[in-house]
């Protein structure tokens, strides 16, 4: 019988903890699009082909999000092993002439491929360049762009 006492009230505390549960209880919302225009710069500083594709593939979906369609600015900035992304012997040409024509700014730092003895001419000729890869990501954030570094 005390077993089958506290079993009865256990049942009815849930029964009376699940509404009040219930109703604190947020539903999930995603973030809104309230902005006219969205900046964000993305990083790459990895040689790994399937990282590269990662980094694309994100642009490519951030590009496609109807919320940000058609308000957003990206720039891809590759420094370190990541001027991978732009050599010419390279499997990624296409895709980034995809995003270049979307819009896109493919930007690439100019320390990496002296330091590394880089020619020039041996990357894509559809890029930019800056001095600093680190330079561009500070002058950005304080510029209020999104970093995104996958």
């Amino acid at each position: 019988m005390k077993n089958l006492t506290k079993y009865i009230f256990a049942i009815l505390l849930f029964i009376a903890i699940k509404p009040a549960m219930a109703q604190n209880a947020k539903e999930f919302q995603a973030a809104k699009s309230k902005n006219k225009q969205y900046n964000a710069l993305y990083a790459l500083n990895s040689g790994d082909e399937q990282k590269i594709t990662g980094t694309l593939r994100n642009i490519k979906n951030a590009l496609e999000d109807p919320r940000l369609k058609g308000k957003l600015h990206i720039e891809l900035i590759a420094f370190s092993a990541g001027v991978a992304v732009y050599d010419k012997n390279s499997p990624f040409k296409e895709t980034l002439l995809d995003l270049k024509s979307r819009g896109v700014d493919l930007v690439q730092c100019e320390n990496t491929i002296r330091e590394r003895k880089i020619e020039k001419s041996s990357l894509y000729d559809f890029i930019n360049y800056v001095p600093s890869g680190n330079g561009e990501i500070i002058l950005r954030h304080y510029d209020g762009w999104a970093i995104v570094h996958p």
